[in-house]
């Protein structure tokens, strides 16, 4: 993936992997001194290693029942080529009915290597999407988990496995990515999870069983590949003077399509990759939220399930509005999770609403010494359909309400680079009695400036925060949030051998989750680092 879609970055060509470190931006290494906290001596800035990748994120929780593992991927990825294989269940730890199954991917890389996208998948159905942090000259390794309990019916039978962590491997190029992935299942009674899950092909036509009462549609959507669209939200109009350009600027939406009708609405996460921002020194021991495990954006397709009941193939498609015609640069694999009716063999019911609000996008470019273009974007979807089945009438209604705003900011020749972006996701299910409402903020802050003697600083904070609550009969039963919040501060000097890069940097992570969805009811870890050492390891609740 590229570093940056910055104009001085072109000019710069920098690899991710030929950088020495960055840190608090500005600031000279001999500003940075050495001190000691918590045992870690911090050196005055980074050097040919590193403290291994820390997420200040929960391990997930493992039950104390009996546990058997099965190795579904081991191999070393030094180009295009995918890894092939194949999957058998366990049969001693519950025959296909576990309490709980958990991924885990382990891996190294050593030498220069630019960041990697990667994906796994098991008969079709993407059940990891992930990247790569990048390696010391000494080499890394890092760890990604993953509960992939709702892919039950998936995991219960033998399968094909296929993993792609794309790479090049030159002289230049020297690291190669080696992973092992396993998956651990546990005896148990466990959550109830889809009784079927369909992978998404292409050109998307789908058949579902015909008692399907609960759909939903997740889609791992990212814009990646090196291009433009890694850095959607710094794309400009045609007439802005920017490197990157969208004829319609940088509001981006994923959006579902049942048979060419809107039936869904989203908004993308901005996914910060470990070389984001011109500056891979940001991210060497702290990835920023979401990094290694890219989270699919949920779809509740249930108003739709009539439809889809009727035995006839169906086209569901998903696409990325804003993107320029003709564009590549988004990945959108899909699966469909499906509930079935136990006590019927067929499920009738109806669509019985669908509006739609005028899709709003504006970006206004004020030309100056420093370019400004303000964007507004937004939509709202409600859609809603009942289902007659055998426990009686279930009415679903969903709405989505979507919101974008950005500032950025430039210099001629991008010298300056800025933006500061917040993205809203609302979205209300009511099914029966009981309504589950989430709001989804996600935020940008940041600017990377090109100073005196070739000094790159890079100064960025990111926030992830979900804000969920359940009611019933409108009394709220349940609720839960998260906070997962980042800021950097890393400095180097361009166009110089590694050893002259002087790169000093400091990062905060703090991820926070409270309520029905962490043991105990609260979660609060924060993670600091300097030139690469962990300064910080501090867990409260």
């Amino acid at each position: 993936m590229r570093r940056h879609i910055m104009g001085l970055l072109g000019a710069l060509a920098l690899a991710a992997g030929t950088l020495a470190g960055a840190g608090p931006a500005g600031a000279a290494a001999s500003d940075q001194g050495s001190a000691v906290r918590g045992g870690a001596e911090v050196p005055p800035e980074f050097g040919s290693d590193w403290h291994d990748p820390v997420s200040a994120g929960p391990a997930v929780e493992r039950p104390s029942t009996r546990a058997c593992e099965v190795v579904l991927a081991e191999a070393q990825f030094r180009d295009f080529t995918p890894y092939r294989g194949s999957y058998t269940p366990p049969a001693a730890c519950g025959s296909g009915r576990w309490g709980k199954v958990v991924l885990r991917l382990d891996g190294k890389v050593k030498g220069r290597q630019y960041d990697r996208l990667g994906h796994l998948s098991l008969g079709g159905v993407e059940i990891l999407r992930t990247s790569t942090p990048q390696p010391s000259p000494d080499g890394i390794t890092w760890s990604v988990e993953k509960d992939v309990t709702r892919y039950r019916d998936t995991l219960g039978r033998p399968q094909p496995v296929e993993m792609l962590i794309g790479n090049v491997v030159n002289e230049t190029y020297t690291g190669v990515i080696d992973v092992k992935v396993t998956l651990t299942f546990y005896a148990g009674a466990g959550p109830d999870t889809p009784d079927r899950v369909l992978p998404l092909g292409d050109p998307g036509a789908v058949t579902t069983p015909r008692n399907s009462e609960r759909i939903l549609a997740e889609v791992y959507a990212t814009g990646s590949g090196g291009g433009c669209e890694e850095y959607w939200y710094m794309t400009t109009p045609d007439a802005a003077p920017y490197s990157c350009k969208a004829a319609d600027g940088p509001y981006r939406e994923v959006r579902v399509l049942v048979d060419g009708q809107l039936a869904g609405i989203a908004a993308p996460f901005p996914t910060v990759w470990t070389g984001g921002w011109s500056n891979p020194f940001l991210w060497y021991v702290t990835p920023g939220p979401r990094a290694f495990d890219v989270q699919p954006v949920l779809y509740d397709l249930t108003p739709y399930a009539a439809l889809l009941n009727d035995g006839r193939p169906h086209r569901i498609e998903v696409s990325v509005a804003g993107v320029p015609a003709g564009q590549s640069g988004w990945s959108t694999p899909t699966n469909l999770l499906l509930w079935q009716d136990e006590g019927r063999a067929v499920v009738t019911g109806a669509l019985t609403r669908h509006e739609e609000g005028e899709p709003a996008n504006s970006s206004r470019w004020t030309p100056a010494a420093e370019h400004r273009l303000d964007t507004e974007g937004g939509h709202r979807l409600t859609v809603a359909g009942y289902l007659d089945t055998s426990h009686g009438r279930v009415t679903t209604t969903v709405t989505r309400d979507v919101r974008n705003t950005s500032v950025h900011r430039w210099t001629d020749g991008e010298s300056r680079d800025a933006l500061t972006a917040t993205w809203t996701d609302r979205e209300s299910v009511t099914r029966g009695a009981t309504t589950t409402r989430t709001e989804r903020t996600y935020t940008m802050d940041g600017a990377t400036t090109l100073g005196t003697g070739d000094r790159l600083r890079t100064v960025l904070s990111l926030g992830d925060r979900a804000d969920t609550v359940t009611l019933r009969g409108g009394r709220p039963v349940d609720s839960s949030r998260l906070d997962d919040r980042y800021t950097g501060d890393a400095t180097y000097t361009t166009n110089v051998p590694r050893d002259q890069r002087h790169a000093v940097g400091t990062t905060t992570a703090r991820y926070r989750l409270y309520g029905s969805d962490v043991s105990g009811g609260c979660y609060d870890r924060t993670v600091g680092t300097a030139q690469g050492a962990v300064t910080v390891d501090r867990r409260r609740c």
